[in-house]
């Protein structure tokens, strides 16, 4: 398993089980084994496609956030990736079942992605680049996390593309440049004791409520 930095360890092991509850949800078994309903991605892939929307105008946020150019340059290129690549993956799949881009973009958002998107866009307009970071941590390492560990033994399901897509280089290359965005703003913000800082508690709350957001996120989709 990548670690991504030394930061999002840290923020991970301070998010304990619910950690686990995230990365192996029954709709991560689900996808793994090919046991997803299919009407369930479909309606995962749905809110996900608006969840990105709005995952990309955080991350657009973080932009106006960054203190030095390096910041700027890995935030808006977090934004190229979910705009140009990630949500294709929800486009191309919808669209082969009826469901075109337009109807994704006008689906009504599920009070599970009203929580968690809102939550993000707050911690980053109420905070710095490390609150939004803290809490956008969760999504981008975290499907990465499971990309990989799901790679050597789902190459049967019919979730195989979606899977591929976040254990495939780009994505993975995106995680390691994510963390070490991570790691460069926590020294440069908090030094190199990070956890010695008073705003280090907050961050891993900020981390650890995110991750929460996900588990619920998960299960918005296998709920019918």
């Amino acid at each position: 398993m990548s670690a991504y930095g030394t930061s999002f360890p840290l923020w991970r092991a301070s998010a304990g089980a619910l950690w686990q509850d995230y990365t192996r949800h029954a709709f991560v078994s689900g996808l793994a084994d090919g046991t997803l309903p299919r009407a369930a991605f479909l309606r995962y892939l749905t809110q996900d496609y608006l969840f990105l929307v709005h995952f990309s105008r955080a991350w657009a946020l973080a932009v106006t956030k960054a203190e030095t150019l390096d910041e700027m340059r890995v935030c808006a290129a977090t934004v190229n990736a979910l705009v140009g690549e990630e949500m294709r993956l929800h486009v191309e799949t919808c669209a082969a079942e009826g469901i075109n881009e337009e109807m994704l973009f006008a689906a009504e958002e599920a009070p599970e992605n009203l929580a968690y998107t809102r939550y993000v866009l707050d911690a980053g307009h109420s905070g710095d680049l490390l609150d939004l970071l803290a809490a956008l941590a969760p999504c981008v390492l975290g499907y990465g996390e499971i990309g990989a560990r799901l790679q050597g033994d789902a190459r049967n399901t019919p979730y195989h593309d979606w899977i591929a897509t976040y254990a495939g280089p780009d994505y993975q290359a995106l995680c390691h440049m994510v963390g070490d965005l991570i790691d460069g703003a926590v020294r440069r913000r908090l030094g190199e004791t990070p956890e010695a800082s008073p705003r280090w508690p907050r961050l891993c709350d900020r981390f650890t409520t995110a991750t929460r957001l996900e588990v619920g996120f998960w299960q918005m989709g296998l709920v019918a």
